[in-house]
């Protein structure tokens, strides 16, 4: 049976071990497990969502804090209109983040950033923009684009000089949003590097509906490698979501893919940003506690552990120091859920409520309260050993990445019991 280290992932002139590490944010997609994946000889992403807060938080920077004190009065107004961020400090937060990254890296790989089009920040062209410009500026090998179609954010960078250097790719769940994607990049005579075909059983945010049981990746899969064959077009297919063995990874190869991303595996890694306590709730879920909701402002479903003490909070908007998903009004469905909310409970004499419509994700994952994840979270336990103190024992990225590369018959290789 052939491993998934039999193939290579051909992209820019240079040979890729077929494994992309998945840009999870908010600093889930670490710096450290970037460089771990790319000292590899895959390619790691990092996450542009909310970077003036992560590198405020890595390297003591205090960009959030002069934002809030610049808005501090407007904090108890429901309009958040005139909420905007600088957007030179903001170049300025994305370049810091990026280039702490770049200058980490070592090995035959290579380092992505995913930005995400559905952080509007109330400037969603002049902020995406920003944010593209300066991870190219900072040196970036490659830029995924996701949550959204980005039907217009190749324009927005096409007189940048790295513009045709840099390797750009685009996440899609569908032929037709592919085929859109197409269409408006071909006006800038740049067609994308790679497409990365993400199913429904991905973590965080879908690009489904609440129908999403009714996909399946391999059949999306299928349909893109066959679109692409007709229109002539080479370029490399990337299946995600759910591709939680080496042999999974090999299926999709075999299928005509180019190499595969992957993401839930890696939450629990050393590496990862996130805290140990939220890794330990990853190994000890179940099946069942693996949720599909409509509580993300962005309007996307979204996946995530019903355990997520996001779920139901009572979190007042921070707009003024985060506000990263006001849309270019101003507004963010959960500024009005929560004044709702808050409005109910002093007509009932009380103090304390919840929202339950909506979630604060700026705060939410700000604090590592959304505990998103994919549908496979559950099988983490399987995949590590379980300490004497109930604990479970947490991977090295490469212990992870080495198992994708070459296990066979979907075997789980375990890693050496600690002795910590």
């Amino acid at each position: 049976m052939k491993k998934l280290d039999d193939f290579r992932l051909e992209l820019g002139g240079r040979a890729y071990v077929p494994i992309m590490v998945g840009g999870m944010g908010v600093d889930i997609s670490s710096e450290s497990l970037a460089v771990a994946t790319a000292r590899l000889g895959g390619i790691g992403h990092i996450s542009d969502a909310m970077a003036p807060t992560v590198v405020d938080r890595i390297q003591k920077t205090r960009f959030s804090k002069t934002k809030l004190q610049k808005y501090q009065d407007n904090i108890y107004n429901s309009d958040k209109s005139n909420i905007h961020f600088d957007l030179g400090e903001l170049a300025e937060a994305t370049r810091l983040h990026v280039t702490s990254a770049m200058e980490a890296k070592r090995g035959e790989g290579a380092i992505f950033l995913n930005a995400m089009e559905k952080l509007t920040m109330n400037n969603p062209g002049g902020t995406l923009k920003t944010r593209l410009v300066g991870a190219m500026d900072a040196g970036i090998d490659g830029i995924t684009l996701s949550a959204g179609l980005h039907l217009g954010t190749f324009s927005l960078i096409e007189d940048h000089p790295r513009f045709r250097d840099v390797m750009l790719g685009t996440i899609v769940s569908s032929v037709r949003a592919l085929r859109l994607f197409l269409m408006k990049s071909r006006r800038t005579r740049r067609l994308p590097d790679y497409v990365v075909v993400e199913g429904p059983l991905a973590g965080g945010h879908l690009g489904f509906g609440m129908d999403w049981k009714e996909y399946e990746l391999h059949k999306i899969v299928t349909e893109v490698v066959a679109y692409l064959k007709k229109e002539g077009l080479d370029i490399p297919v990337i299946p995600a979501g759910g591709v939680f063995t080496g042999s999974d990874a090999v299926s999709f190869i075999e299928q005509g893919c180019a190499a595969v991303q992957v993401a839930t595996r890696f939450t629990i890694t050393e590496e990862c940003g996130l805290p140990t306590k939220v890794k330990q709730a990853y190994f000890r879920a179940k099946e069942e506690d693996v949720i599909v909701n409509q509580i993300s402002p962005t309007g996307y479903p979204m996946r995530m552990l019903k355990q997520s003490p996001a779920i139901g909070a009572d979190t007042r908007p921070n707009c003024e120091a985060f506000g990263y998903l006001l849309d270019r009004e101003g507004h963010c469905s959960y500024i009005e859920a929560y004044n709702e909310a808050l409005e109910a409970a002093h007509e009932a004499g009380k103090k304390k409520f919840k929202v339950m419509d909506k979630t604060c994700l700026c705060s939410g994952f700000k604090r590592f309260r959304v505990w998103t994840c994919g549908h496979y979270v559950y099988r983490l336990k399987d995949t590590t050993t379980q300490l004497a103190d109930g604990s479970y024992q947490l991977p090295s990225a490469e212990h992870v990445f080495k198992d994708y590369q070459f296990s066979t018959e979907h075997e789980l290789s375990l890693p050496p019991v600690s002795e910590k």
